[in-house]
């Protein structure tokens, strides 16, 4: 457990999710988080020479992403603060935040601040020498779409993982497209009284269209409307699987920010001094091979034991849905019901940018705690390699 790592209540922002290939599909990653966080600490009035260290979560890469948080670092205002990368696929956020809450516990510093920054659209294509392939061929590899395609370790595509926990439990047609109409109208929820809970931690984002022009994208791109017979009338990706083109994820770009202090700078840092989200605990896990899904509910568990608590004493739970078995197997392993967590949304409805998906679920998480008075909130997710984080915060 951890005892001063703190996240300021308003202490964090995230963009809106843009589609593939969409408003935020031609602009470096890295210079657009950085852009962005220099610009949300001004309209806080944070000054960022108050950052000792920059975690910079990046899965997908970007030009430049050698100097990568030194980079970000003295671009947003903070030149001051080293840093350095962290990417674990879908599990960047609940990482860096657990490495940045571990260095402040420690006293090595006393402020950091994680940037998550991704761009699947016109991802890398690397170019690997293969001295001895045939007439000296090269190995070429796509950051994004191959990487989604095989786990190289399996050689299974990460569809197949959640149709194998599918299988594997028993879940159906009905039970995945009546879950994901669940998740869409908790999505809705967020929209109410003009996107009133959005509003709450989302930050507008701005790309250069021209040298003249400014893009502003103040609210989420690419959200596909959803009824019960448009889910109905998909088509199974896989055949005798339970997953349409409705019940996953879609890749999308975006980034987040969130600050990791002391319990002393959290309340001078917050938008109200009374509230601040202490970092509790952090789980890990990997589960078998080629059935992802599973790994998250593992995660979790072991969170809960770290801190000592039940999941009875858990008032918020997010969970990153890229397939909507991740969801039907947390709620089946941790005895819940589907329907009473991933309040406001997730990853499956708004997409998945990788690295600021699950600091979205946090922010959220930390907003929706507050809203209900406070207590704990847990977050948890899915990584590549069958693997998965969780993280508990306590807010109040």
């Amino acid at each position: 457990m951890f005892k001063n790592a703190y996240i300021p209540y308003g202490g964090y922002y995230t963009t809106p999710f843009c589609k593939w290939m969409g408003s935020l599909a031609n602009v470096n990653a890295i210079e657009l988080g950085a852009a962005t966080s220099k610009r949300w600490f001004a309209s806080r009035g944070i000054d960022p020479t108050l950052i000792d260290y920059l975690y910079l979560g990046v899965s997908v890469g970007q030009k430049s992403i050698f100097y990568g948080a030194p980079w970000a670092a003295a671009m947003m205002g903070a030149g001051q603060a080293p840093g350095q990368n962290v990417t674990q696929a879908c599990a960047t956020a609940t990482t860096a935040v657990f490495n940045a809450a571990l260095a402040v516990d420690a006293g090595s510093f006393e402020t950091t601040y994680c940037l998550l920054a991704d761009r699947p659209s016109n991802g890398p294509h690397t170019i690997w020498p293969n001295p001895n392939g045939p007439g000296g061929e090269v190995i070429a590899e796509n950051w994004n779409m191959d990487n989604i395609a095989a786990d190289p370790a399996t050689g299974k595509d990460m569809l197949t993982t959640a149709e194998n926990v599918a299988r594997e439990h028993g879940f159906s047609r009905e039970q995945a497209d009546e879950l994901t109409l669940r998740r869409y109208e908790q999505y809705a929820e967020a929209l109410a009284n003009e996107r009133a809970f959005q509003r709450r931690y989302m930050f507008p984002v701005e790309v250069a269209v021209s040298r003249r022009e400014t893009k502003r994208v103040e609210a989420d791109e690419g959200v596909t409307a959803t009824s019960a017979e448009g889910l109905a009338r998909l088509r199974a990706v896989q055949p005798d699987g339970i997953h349409t083109y409705g019940a996953q994820t879609h890749p999308a770009d975006a980034n987040a920010g969130i600050v990791v202090t002391t319990r002393e700078r959290a309340a001078e840092l917050s938008t109200d001094p009374r509230l601040a989200a202490q970092v509790v605990a952090y789980g890990h896990a990997r589960t078998k091979p080629a059935h992802m899904p599973m790994a998250p509910a593992t995660s979790v568990k072991r969170a809960l034991d770290r801190a000592g608590l039940g999941l009875d004493q858990i008032k918020t739970i997010k969970n990153h849905t890229p397939f909507i078995a991740n969801d039907l197997h947390l709620a089946k392993a941790l005895g819940l019901d589907a329907h009473t967590f991933n309040n406001y949304g997730t990853s499956l409805v708004y997409g998945h940018p990788q690295a600021p998906t699950l600091a979205r679920l946090l922010i959220e998480a930390i907003e929706e705690t507050a809203l209900k008075g406070g207590g704990y909130a847990l977050v948890t997710g899915c990584a590549a390699g069958d693997s998965a984080a969780a993280l508990i915060v306590k807010v109040g």
